[in-house]
Formats: structure tokens, C-alpha cells, sequence
């Protein structure tokens, strides 16, 4: 069965695209889930509207991603933590703490949008990527100091 898709699927196609799939995946799975339409021609005709709305709405997102990374380049956070021998942290930083941190300088992002392989457990310099946008992504600095007591 050929379907357009509505959006893009992993391992499928990307939006917009005519794929020829299992008659049972999309009558169970992709129409009930509007993920795709059946391929005929005013269908075509609609899918293709939608697609040339959502590219225009990519590109107004994709440069305000590329805006906010303008800001963010050279961004120094400060984190205090405890610590004890050899530089080594009590708990950890996470993605959550540098999403905090980013807050108190007015810069409103998602912790999951902060791409940290794990959390940090050490003191010093740490330079952490965010991907604002699939195609914008910046880095951050995150300084770990241990915390006076």
C-alpha cells in the first residue's frame, strides 16, 4: 500500500515522501496515528501544502536556534559543588543543573536539549554541547569549583 508521510519516521522516509509499506502497519499503526495519509492524488495535493508550511516554519526556527547559539558562544557557568580528595565530586552535575544555571543568565533551555554523555564528577573545566535545533548545536562551559564551606 502506498501512503505520504506526515512526518518524518526513522527507518521510513522523511515527511512528505510517497513509501509503499505493509497495507496492515498502515492501516493499524500509521492512519490511526496520523503519521500518513493514503497516496491519492488530492492528498498529494494537501501534503505537499503542509510540507512547504512546515519548511517555511523549520527555517523560522532553525534561525532563531542559530540567534540563540550567537548568544550562548563563550557562556561560562559556575557551579559549586563539594568535594573531596583528588578533585572527585560528592553527587554529580547533570544536564539538569547546567539547564539551571543557564536559566540564571536568562537563557530558557530544555534540560534534554543539553547533549551531556554523563554526568560530571570531577572539578575543572568542562565544555558541554547543546543542540538547540537538529541542525544548530553550541557549547557551553561549565566550570566546577569546589564549594567553601
Amino acid at each position: 500500500m502506498e501512503v505520504i508521510l506526515r512526518e518524518d519516521i526513522d527507518k521510513l522516509g522523511n515527511r512528505g515522501e510517497v513509501v509503499k509499506v505493509a497495507s496492515g502497519y498502515a492501516r493499524n499503526f500509521l492512519l490511526p496515528q496520523r503519521l500518513a495519509v493514503a497516496a491519492t492524488e488530492s492528498n498529494k495535493k494537501i501534503v505537499e501544502q503542509e510540507r512547504q508550511a512546515h519548511l517555511r516554519k523549520e527555517a523560522k526556527l532553525q534561525s532563531e536556534a542559530q540567534d540563540l547559539a550567537n548568544l550562548m558562544t563563550g557562556t561560562v557557568l559556575t557551579i559549586s559543588a563539594k568535594a573531596g580528595e583528588n578533585d572527585q565530586l560528592f553527587g554529580s552535575i547533570t544536564s539538569q543543573d547546567i539547564a539551571d544555571a543557564l536559566e540564571q543568565k536568562n537563557f530558557k533551555i530544555d534540560r534534554r536539549k543539553i547533549q551531556l554523555e554523563e554526568p560530571i564528577k570531577t572539578l575543572g573545566d568542562h565544555v558541554v554541547p547543546v543542540r538547540l535545533h537538529k541542525d544548530v548545536t553550541t557549547e557551553v562551559t561549565v566550570s566546577v569549583v569546589r564549594e567553601s564551606e
